[in-house]
């Protein structure tokens, strides 16, 4: 499918103003793309052939019915679906209406405002909720839709699910709807950003074309091991490559992981390559040596919160009595998110007296950690799901005995409470225990070092990683 963006050529562009929608009258000359010019007029030659009939009917002389003579043969179908827009009657030229949703909009509101009924747009939409190609709850503003308006009747609808998904819906000859997905045919490619600091990393890899979920892939690569916000100097380098997507044009659809990110720098010079083992297949970042650059659980699970009360005795604010204090505590604002510190298993998500909402995950070697006051619990969170760490479980809140709204953070080895804060945690996994795995690393290495080679990268020679004899 080539993806239904449009052009104004040999149209007309008229602007709406505060509703941010654009109305386009199809013609000839438009640059629709050919797989949604034949799904808007297939759609509207099947309902037109319902009153024009496909075969002509002449009486005899003797006042009876003659045979049925035969329309002309049909084209072949491809002349069809490429000629479509020129058989159209000019009667018949669709009227297109563009638009974005918009923030509390919902995406009804949104295609009424295109131009459609709102029975139409709600019978329309249903169509593609119903076929589970789109989850309403989960839209975000910028999901553009466009309309398509015959004689004030809304009789096609496409929507930009994803920068390479189309959802189109026509309406069929009874009345009904029809929904089909177009999805863009992408080709993987690579693209390397490379700079010394100036003012910060964001600002320097922005500059030469990563975006906002690169840097973001990039800063969690390194979040165990270096503060961006005190330990990155003016004079540090970097460099990250990331995969890239484009459409049978060549042109940019999407962008995807970042699949190498190194740091030199005074606080740290290290490099990370992502990998999945296939024992696992769980992708994480690996340094030269094949070891994981994540922890084993995270200290705080949660961002921008202030340390309020820590571990050991103190006098509870509510009942009065000198006990211990079993976690730690960091205040935040209400819906604040709160992560999973580490992969494992939920063995219970439910109210649990004084500590209200309450979460409890089980970790491998006899570790356990535990959040507690949340105001709701995160997207399908449940006893006996398994999570990764950085999984959003809930949200900040003040419920059970709380003062006030924070997360309550406990961490306990083989049933006994510690100190998170004091918490010397393991490292993550060295894949040198596992050769197999290994020996899959380095081939995935070569691989990721060749891409940046090509990306004009120079390879600094280093001591080629081995995999231990498999005994």
């Amino acid at each position: 499918m080539v993806p239904g963006g449009t052009g104004n050529e040999g149209g007309r562009f008229v602007n709406h103003g505060a509703d941010n929608t654009h109305t386009h009258t199809l013609s000839q000359g438009r640059n629709l793309s050919h797989g949604i010019k034949s799904l808007i007029v297939l759609g509207l030659l099947g309902s037109m052939s319902a009153a024009l009939g496909l075969i002509s009917i002449t009486s005899g002389e003797d006042g009876g019915v003659s045979a049925a003579h035969a329309s002309p043969p049909p084209p072949p179908l491809a002349t069809t679906l490429f000629s479509a827009v020129e058989f159209t009657p000019v009667s018949a030229t669709p009227v297109r209406h563009s638009g974005e949703l918009k923030s509390r909009q919902t995406l009804t509101e949104l295609v009424t405002n295109l131009g459609a009924s709102p029975s139409d747009a709600a019978a329309a939409l249903h169509t593609i909720y119903e076929k589970e190609l789109l989850d309403p709850r989960r839209l975000r503003p910028g999901v553009k839709a466009e309309t398509f308006i015959v004689d004030g009747q809304m009789r096609a609808l496409n929507v930009k699910a994803d920068a390479d998904r189309n959802l189109y819906i026509t309406r069929n000859m009874s009345g009904g709807w029809s929904a089909t997905e177009l999805k863009a045919r992408l080709t993987p490619s690579y693209s390397r950003v490379a700079a010394d600091i100036e003012t910060s990393i964001y600002d320097a890899a922005r500059a030469q074309g990563a975006g906002d979920q690169q840097v973001v892939d990039f800063a969690s690569a390194f979040a165990y091991d270096v503060d961006f916000q005190r330990e990155i100097h003016r004079g540090d380098s970097f460099e990250l490559v990331y995969e890239t997507f484009v459409d049978e044009r060549g042109h940019p659809v999407k962008t995807g992981d970042v699949i190498y990110a190194s740091l030199d720098g005074d606080a740290l010079t290290r490099s990370f390559y992502r990998f999945a083992p296939s024992d696992d297949g769980v992708p994480d970042y690996f340094d030269q040596n094949g070891e994981s650059a994540t922890k084993f659980l995270m200290k705080t699970p949660i961002n921008g919160a202030r340390l309020s009360s820590s571990f050991g005795n103190r006098r509870h604010p509510i009942s009065g009595y000198t006990r211990l204090h079993k976690g730690t505590d960091f205040a935040a604002p209400s819906g604040t998110p709160i992560y999973a510190a580490g992969n494992g298993v939920v063995e219970r998500a439910s109210r649990y007296g004084g500590y209200g909402n309450y979460v409890r995950i089980k970790h491998a070697n006899g570790y356990k950690t535990a959040y507690a006051h949340m105001s709701r619990y995160g997207p399908g969170v449940r006893a006996g799901k398994r999570v990764r760490q950085g999984d959003i479980i809930g949200y900040v809140g003040s419920t059970g005995a709380s003062t006030g709204p924070h997360l309550h953070y406990e961490v306990y080895i083989k049933g006994k409470p510690v100190n998170a804060m004091k918490l010397k945690l393991p490292t993550g996994r060295k894949l040198v225990e596992s050769p197999e795995m290994l020996k899959e690393f380095i081939a995935r290495k070569a691989e990721i070092d060749g891409i940046r080679s090509n990306q004009g990268a120079r390879l600094v020679a280093s001591n080629p990683l081995q995999a231990p004899p498999t005994p």
